[in-house]
């Protein structure tokens, strides 16, 4: 296998399971249910990649050390989040509001053992440092003078390096840190929510709405093109209250219109443009 099917194949497997996690958290299940659902593409999804890597020769430490720094944790990182959302929701108690306030205040409070444990390597990896990475990632190349992971001695030595799982855990951490603070706070959100603001409602067609959205995504307009497509969509459908159902689906539909495809993002420029004229006159 060459380099360009390598990431090929990785790039195809990362979008299929993306979208799989979109769309099971599109279902009307409980959180418990879609964590578990999740659990399983996922792991099904780690299994593929170590297939690829098996069928793949770095040709180089820089090609190695992206992939175990960069490619690898951002799938374990789903892994071990909906492995802890659904550790967390499924003890959660029957209580009241303030008890169930205190009891995710405690599950985020455990998070800053992780961080303390780990401040000098997360610090390392936040900064974008890389003069170490030829140790932390890099396969068969453990040095016992770092810190290391007590679990090390059972990883697979051909799908692990000494660091990738710490990175794969700063990830997921950061993301449950976010779950659980949208959890503390989703009371004063709600009681503040735009309290001195009017709420925008959408009231063109939503599959205008998917096609402005496809479009900005390709164009890399939010968080420097590093956003997942669910992200945006999540985003879009919170800010402006609506249900765009499968967008999938509606990019399929817009993708065999026999016309134009892009008749709302034409309308734009078109409406745009009009505009414009009509300051000059």
């Amino acid at each position: 296998m060459n380099g360009q099917n390598f990431r090929k194949k990785i790039d195809q497997l990362w979008r299929e399971l993306t979208t799989a996690v979109d769309q099971i958290n599109r279902s009307d299940n409980e959180i418990v249910m879609r964590a578990e659902e999740i659990l399983m593409e996922t792991d099904s999804s780690i299994r593929q990649l170590k297939d690829i890597l098996r069928q793949y020769k770095f040709p180089d430490w820089s090609e190695e050390i992206y992939f175990f720094k960069n490619t690898k944790p951002k799938f374990v990182s789903i892994y071990i989040y909906y492995s802890k959302v659904l550790s967390i929701e499924a003890s959660k108690p029957y209580a009241d509001p303030e008890a169930l306030r205190s009891y995710y205040e405690n599950e985020r409070a455990h998070l800053l053992y992780f961080y303390n444990e780990q401040r000098d390597f997360i610090s390392y990896y936040r900064r974008k440092s890389s003069y170490l990475d030829k140790k932390y990632f890099v396969r068969f190349k453990f040095d016992f003078k770092l810190k290391l992971s007590p679990e090390l001695y059972s990883y697979d030595e051909e799908f692990s390096t000494s660091h990738d799982h710490i990175v794969s855990q700063i990830m997921a951490n950061d993301l449950l840190d976010q779950y659980l603070t949208n959890k503390i706070d989703s009371k004063d959100r709600k009681e503040n929510s735009f309290e001195n603001s009017k709420n925008l409602e959408w009231t063109a067609p939503k599959v205008a709405l998917v096609e402005l959205l496809y479009a900005l995504h390709q164009t890399k307009c939010f968080n420097g093109g590093h956003s997942d497509l669910a992200e945006i969509f999540r985003w879009a459908e919170n800010s402006l209250n609506i249900n765009l159902g499968n967008y999938h689906k509606t990019l399929s539909e817009i993708r065999l219109r026999k016309t134009e495809r892009t008749k709302f993002l034409s309308l734009l420029q078109h409406n745009f443009d009009q505009y414009l004229n009509d300051l000059d006159i």
